[in-house]
């Protein structure tokens, strides 16, 4: 058994699901998301991820993808129902969502969650050289960092939740959250998006567990957790250099020739989730277009929307309503040959979605809650004339960092109208000012500056993020 010193343990492996006919692996990059924010690190750094391949039965043994080693943790069909279909993402998901659906609560759910969570756990540690550095990622796996360090206590741990963490009032309804918790602050680090959500764990390791804590330290037994904000961010130069290609320049024109030459292009790209805002943004266009307001020749909007989870039933309620939106506003206000509304679900490759980018006069990202929100970021970065207006939810964690965005509350249907009409009647100076802005941010809060932020809080040296990081 190989062993590194760096390993990334995350409830999937960042495969392809289909292999190519040698037999080799490739990078799945969804748009945004947690490969997004990793992969640039790891494509140079000798690591170890450990997750699961996608399918059930036993561990698939995989090849290396770009020298990061792939160590696969088997599940069963009950293990994928129970586990990420059931608490992972029926209970946790939507109460770290504010709610917007109901969580559900079953107990053999948890009973599936401990069983993976402590699969993930010896394997991390069956993978990780003495005093490694293993780095868990986000909520399905939230009791990792507490059992690794029962196994492996000569092991750095961090522990990383790239979705937000809920107010104290919401997180009390879960049966199990004392276990949650300690879970957690089996971590010499845990990392969250915002400072709020530090705060609001800080909060619940004294009223749930009595810990002496503060919103940057959380006292355990002999040890101190820290605790704290950094935003995850991207690859600027990578999206910066492939929107700049002729050949998606060329992309791009054609994509716009599709479309009719509109004089503006709307363009929201999401996973289907009922945390994106889909239904309600669509509902804004909507009566946009009833209003007069806009013109289905003039403009379009170009709603990418890759189906998730399908197999949970909130979702494929969801993608039903939408779809059924969608054929309703094409019905009632296309034309033949002009359609008011371009529906995708099919997933993009980084070239493609690129060109997308750079054709849209507005990007749309108006989700009712997000920890952080990628897609606004990689617009941002793909915008290298600095012109395109980003309309951007206030409940999106990158909102913090994109205060030039025009901001939104998504759930305010007559605030998102008129914010929408704001960014496509904007001037060309007002909009290159605050594209500007962005791209300046972004340039020193990229995903290299988020992960040496990170990795120096998790050993306070600098060390760990000077080996691993390629400059």
């Amino acid at each position: 058994m190989r062993q590194s010193s760096l390993v990334v343990v995350a409830n999937r492996l960042p495969i392809d699901d289909g292999l190519a006919p040698d037999g080799a692996c490739e990078w799945r990059r969804s748009p945004g998301g947690l490969v997004g924010a990793l992969h640039p690190l790891l494509q140079h750094t000798p690591a170890t991820w450990v997750g699961w391949a996608g399918g059930t039965g036993p561990a698939p043994k995989l090849a290396d993808i770009d020298g990061v080693r792939m160590h696969s943790v088997p599940l069963s069909r009950e293990d994928v129902r129970d586990h990420y279909e059931g608490f992972a993402n029926s209970t946790l998901w939507p109460l770290y969502h504010d709610a917007v659906e109901q969580p559900v609560y079953h107990r053999r759910w948890w009973d599936a969650y401990q069983r993976v969570n402590q699969r993930f756990a010896e394997a991390a540690a069956e993978v990780a050289e003495p005093g490694a550095v293993v780095w868990v990622q986000d909520y399905h796996l939230q009791l990792v960092p507490g059992l690794l360090r029962a196994l492996r206590d000569d092991l750095r741990i961090g522990f990383f939740l790239h979705v937000p963490f809920p107010p104290p009032e919401l997180f009390m309804q879960l049966p199990r959250r004392a276990e949650l918790l300690l879970g957690m602050l089996g971590a010499d680090l845990v990392g969250f998006q915002r400072a709020q959500a530090a705060h609001n764990f800080a909060q619940l390791a004294t009223k749930v567990l009595q810990l002496p804590a503060t919103d940057r330290r959380i006292a355990v037994g002999d040890r101190v957790v820290r605790i704290g904000a950094f935003p995850v961010s991207i690859d600027m130069s990578e999206m910066e250099a492939l929107a700049a290609r002729p050949d998606v320049a060329r992309r791009a024109r054609k994509l716009r020739g599709d479309l009719g030459d509109p004089q503006q292009v709307i363009l929201s790209v999401d996973r289907m989730d009922y945390t994106k805002g889909i239904e309600q943004r669509l509902k804004a266009y909507s009566e946009l277009l009833a209003g007069g307001h806009v013109k289905v020749r003039d403009t379009v909007l170009v709603q990418v929307a890759v189906p998730s989870r399908e197999r949970v039933e909130q979702y494929q309620i969801l993608r039903d309503r939408v779809e059924r939106e969608v054929g309703r506003i094409n019905g009632e206000f296309g034309r033949v040959g002009e359609m008011a509304i371009h529906y995708l679900t099919q997933p993009f490759d980084r070239a493609e979605l690129a060109a997308l980018y750079r054709i849209a006069d507005v990007m749309a990202v108006t989700p009712l809650r997000d920890g952080m929100n990628l897609v606004a970021k990689e617009y941002v970065a793909a915008r290298v004339d600095n012109t395109g207006a980003l309309v951007l939810s206030e409940f999106a964690g990158s909102a913090a960092e994109f205060t030039q965005a025009y901001l939104v509350n998504p759930h305010d249907l007559e605030g998102l109208k008129l914010t929408l009409m704001q960014a496509l009647q904007a001037t060309p100076a007002d909009i290159g000012e605050r594209m500007r802005g962005m791209r300046e941010h972004l340039r020193t809060h990229d995903i290299r500056a988020w992960a040496r932020s990170y990795l120096t809080a998790l050993d306070r040296t600098g060390d760990i993020a000077n080996r691993l990081i390629a400059t």
